[in-house]
């Protein structure tokens, strides 16, 4: 038996809506792009496999590069974060005043295997609590106490081991492999995409992390695809495009996908909705669009959530935006870079999110949400805020800064508890994808299967 189901995607195309705009938005939002990655099932083993577990952090945790920080996180000579990938540990310091001036170590005493930092901070020097081996900020060893006892101990050669760093965007990348392609190599598209974006002109506003009760990749694929929304979010329908959303794959791009979902119109399930129930809905659950003056004769809710947001923006950093497009200002311009960061676009939700295993666990993981704001013209701004880690049974919604955002992902956890349960007790051996609307899901799992061959020479 044949489906009967439409291949037709829903109108208007996300394209339709960014041609109406008042402003039009940067030349690469203007084009499409999808690769055929076929419609195999994904297998399940590499969401619950202990084993697959272990081969993910050879294949891939030891050589991939991942976001470890920002730069406004390590500001002064001496500031560092300790960023862990299931068993693996890295000391990220600041070690001089420059820019490039950033080191990452191994986290482990040399001696007997202590680890040097259990968190981050500001130091002169990093001295093992266990014995007092001493090291220096350029990872030169400094200090043995009771040196007479270890004279067959050669200094020069007792430095702390290092991992790669490079910095792009304001964030700080680490990759374990010596011999990795450079960042910018493993970026692609990306840099270029976000010269439109200048992230390195944000700061850090909010940052909260919480462990989920999934796989790392469940929990990174809920939040690639909104094909999810209308089921899982019916409360955005009103004001959120989510059939309309446009996903991008590109021959050859291996590490970086994308989609872009519009704001200000409502989803094609919702095609009866009027403008003020738009503009209603969307003020009630993102505050920040709110304004008291009234929506302008013949003026789209669209239209009018640009204008408010590229006011707003401007009053609060100082800057001038009002050039911004009316896309960049609302939509939802997502990316994801391989394996695990995904950062947005555009600047009225310009946020991201980083996913990791939690510890040696492959049925639970670490999510992390981060806001950014603009810094002031003259590259002035706030502390950035530390991390707010939730307990596993505090909701997102605690954190009352995240606004809208914490429900949906409140909803969207209670459905990954569900997945990894029905994952496990499931009897089909794989799971299904859409061909368009997960595509983002598959070029995930292309890649992910090259990193995981084991003559693979990515």
């Amino acid at each position: 038996m044949t489906s009967s189901a439409s291949s037709e995607r829903p109108q208007p195309s996300l394209q339709d809506i960014l041609a109406s705009d008042v402003i039009a938005p940067p030349d690469h939002m203007q084009q499409q792009s999808q690769v055929d990655f076929g419609n195999d099932d994904i297998s399940i083993e590499r969401y619950i496999s202990k084993a697959y577990h272990d081969r993910e952090v050879e294949k891939v945790w030891r050589k991939t590069w991942q976001w470890a920080c920002r730069l406004e996180d390590i500001p002064n000579v001496g500031d560092h974060v300790v960023y862990e990938i299931v068993n693996d540990s890295l000391i990220v310091v600041r070690t001089g005043p420059n820019p490039q001036d950033i080191r990452a170590y191994i986290n482990a005493c040399l001696h007997r295997g202590t680890q040097l930092r259990t968190e981050g901070g500001c130091v002169k020097q990093f001295r093992c609590p266990f014995h007092g081996f001493t090291w220096g900020l350029d990872g030169c060893l400094k200090h043995v106490p009771e040196a007479w006892d270890f004279t067959h101990v050669n200094f020069e050669e007792f430095s702390l081991p290092e991992a790669q760093v490079d910095i792009w965007g304001g964030f700080v990348f680490i990759n374990f492999d010596l011999e990795c392609e450079p960042l910018l190599d493993y970026l692609e598209i990306l840099p270029e995409h976000f010269k439109a974006y200048a992230l390195e002109d944000r700061y850090k506003a909010i940052h909260v992390a919480k462990v989920m009760p999934c796989n790392w990749k469940l929990c990174a694929e809920a939040f690639v695809e909104a094909y999810h929304v209308a089921f899982a979010h019916p409360q955005t329908t009103a004001y959120y495009g989510d059939s309309n959303t446009q996903y991008d794959t590109w021959p050859g791009v291996r590490h970086i996908n994308r989609m872009i979902s519009a704001q200000g119109v409502p989803s094609p399930s919702k095609p009866h909705v009027d403008d003020e129930t738009v503009r209603a809905y969307m003020e009630r659950d993102t505050p920040f669009f709110k304004s008291k003056a009234p929506t302008p004769e013949g003026q789209s809710p669209r239209a009018h959530f640009a204008d408010v947001a590229r006011k707003k923006i401007s009053a609060s950093s100082g800057r001038d935006f009002s050039q911004v497009s009316d896309s960049v200002a609302i939509d939802l311009i997502q990316y994801t870079v391989f394996p695990n960061f995904v950062p947005y676009g555009g600047l009225g939700l310009s946020a991201g999110y980083r996913f990791r295993p939690y510890g040696d666990d492959p049925h639970r993981s670490i999510m992390e949400i981060f806001f950014l704001f603009p810094k002031a013209e003259d590259g002035s701004h706030p502390k950035p805020a530390p991390i707010i880690w939730l307990t596993e049974e505090e909701p997102w919604s605690t954190v009352e800064a995240m606004g809208s955002a914490a429900m949906v992902v409140d909803q969207d956890t209670d459905n990954l508890k569900r997945i990894q349960r029905g994952l496990l007790t499931t009897r089909k051996p794989g799971v299904t994808l859409a061909s368009y609307q997960e595509s983002r899901i598959r070029h995930f799992h292309n890649t992910l299967d090259a990193y995981m061959a084991a003559d693979s020479n990515l």
